[in-house]
């Protein structure tokens, strides 16, 4: 078998035709929907980009143990496995954060890989003295800070190295991918992952996408958002807005590129194509931009799937209700190989439910470690948050002790303890590194502080928007009740209970 998995990063569900979207035309992710099988109940597991990787890899959640952070040396990965049996594997990417201190150990997995620069803050071109009074007349100061200059400056400056489309990361991981198929369609037994930080902030792309969604702006550059309230006015935010669709359209066009290779030399009876992402972005809905700070609404955790298997093209254009999640996809690419899965998998292999809309699990949880606890059932969603999200008691647990950018500092270092095994650390006993010990770093998220907290319900069917929490104390303890069954089948910590407020729930 061949399979390619196609990752967009931060690809919203909701711009999507085949789900619903109107404000970005998608033809082509359209196009490969009627001939795939499309899951309407797809979401997250752990949050947000690293953690979401971990998840996919191991197939199963990681948020209750440590925050973001790089592979464990137990961990298990769907990709090495498949490399021990003989199936080639080969990434290509051009995620910086693999190759940050909180990244390291996934892509070394594969069989080979190729890591396409300049995306986001990437350090790649080489400026001693950056043209700050440039940077200052283009890129608007709340995107861009000159004055105090932090990572975003050397995106400003990879810009000037992305001159023409073909100079995009994202071109260029497309045209990778078509080499790599060049040389490797008539074999057999490979795995690619095709993975692309578009549409991501910062939403920068060729000048013919975002001319098709512009509204007239001519201020300033706004394509970076910070994780904050919206603030901006109806025009600054439609630009913002405007950029995201810019990128959409680029990555449905590129994807288009890949539907017709596959067409033109008669892939789709041999080789299976997964469509998807790590989690979405709020843009501007709920007063927000971004993601992890504030709950995790539905255009954040509610994400597209859509799987073209060649045994199942009975099944084109059919949907799936089943409630799926992405520690799914690990034991689904170990089986469609036919391969084992391991014991310590929690996710479900969803072959069986591409030929049939058939149920695999009550629920899904999902989350970002020491923030709140999503769960939903497919109709209704809770967010429970901890009754104090910065008090002590909160233990990370890792072999690999190391932040997004940075390894933990000495102050966290010195609260090391062993601690004995979890349940998929195959026998290892792990170090235990207090949650808190580097203050004023908020727990467990690298990014900022959380903010619009407390604990909510919503109804997903009758107000998919998320308008109005409301109150149903039998969906209240039914979802409480799936919370703790899928906290156990996690080995969770038992400090974690108590820190949440959960010790005396149902």
């Amino acid at each position: 078998m061949k399979t390619i998995f196609v990752l967009f990063d931060s690809l919203n569900r909701t711009t999507l035709g085949a789900y619903g979207g109107k404000s970005v035309k998608t033809p082509n992710f359209d196009r490969f929907a009627e001939r795939a099988v499309t899951f309407d109940r797809h979401y997250v597991g752990s949050l947000p980009c690293m953690p979401a990787r971990r998840d996919l890899h191991t197939g199963r959640l990681n948020f209750m143990h440590r925050s973001w952070g790089p592979m464990e040396p137990y961990d298990n990965s769907f990709v090495q496995q498949m490399k021990k049996a003989g199936i080639y594997t080969h990434l290509i990417s051009d995620h910086l954060h693999y190759f940050e201190d909180g990244g390291h150990g996934f892509h070394t997995k594969f069989s080979s890989y190729d890591y396409i620069r300049g995306q986001e803050y990437d350090p790649w071109v080489a400026l001693v003295k950056p043209p700050l009074d440039r940077i200052r007349e283009q890129f608007d100061e709340r995107h861009y800070n000159t004055v105090k200059p932090d990572k975003r400056l050397q995106h400003s400056v990879n810009r000037t190295e992305i001159i023409d489309e073909a100079d995009f990361p994202g071109p260029r991981c497309f045209s990778s991918a078509f080499k790599f198929l060049d040389r490797n369609r008539a074999a057999d037994d490979w795995f690619l992952m095709l993975e692309c930080f578009d549409p991501h902030e910062p939403f920068h792309a060729p000048d013919r996408f975002k001319k098709q969604y512009s509204e007239g702006y001519d201020g300033k550059v706004l394509d970076w958002p910070h994780y904050e309230r919206v603030a901006e006015n109806p025009e600054e935010i439609a630009e913002i807005r405007a950029n995201y669709a810019a990128l959409v359209a680029m990555c449905d066009e590129y994807f288009g590129r890949l539907l017709d290779y596959m067409d033109e030399h008669d892939m789709w009876k041999d080789t299976c194509i997964v469509l998807s992402t790590d989690h979405g972005f709020l843009l501007s809905e709920h007063g927000w931009w971004g993601k992890a700070r504030m709950p995790y609404y539905e255009e954040i955790s509610h994400i597209p799937l859509i799987i073209h298997h060649p045994d199942h093209q009975g099944e084109a254009g059919t949907r799936r209700e089943a409630l799926t999640q992405t520690i799914d996809l690990m034991p689904t690419f170990l089986a469609i190989h036919g391969l084992e899965i391991p014991p310590e998998v929690r996710g479900h292999n969803l072959l069986p439910v591409l030929a049939r809309d058939e149920k695999v699990r009550d629920s899904a949880i999902f989350g970002l470690f020491s923030g709140p606890l999503g769960v939903t059932d497919g109709e209704w969603v809770l967010y429970h948050y901890p009754p104090d999200i910065h008090r002590e008691g909160l233990v990370e647990y890792t072999l690999a002790p190391a932040h997004m950018t940075m390894p933990f500092g000495i102050d966290e270092l010195k609260t090391a303890r062993l601690a004995p095994p979890f349940d998929f650390t195959q026998g290892v006993p792990l170090v235990a590194f207090d949650a808190l010990a580097a203050a004023p770093r908020p727990p467990g998220n690298d990014l900022k502080s959380f903010d619009d907290l407390g604990t909510r319900l919503y109804n997903v069917i009758e107000d998919p928007l998320q308008n109005s929490p409301t109150e149903n104390p039998c969906a209240l303890k039914n979802l409480y009740a799936q919370l703790m069954a899928h906290l156990k089948a996690h080995d969770t910590p038992v400090e974690v209970y108590g820190w949440y407020g959960l010790e005396n729930t149902y």
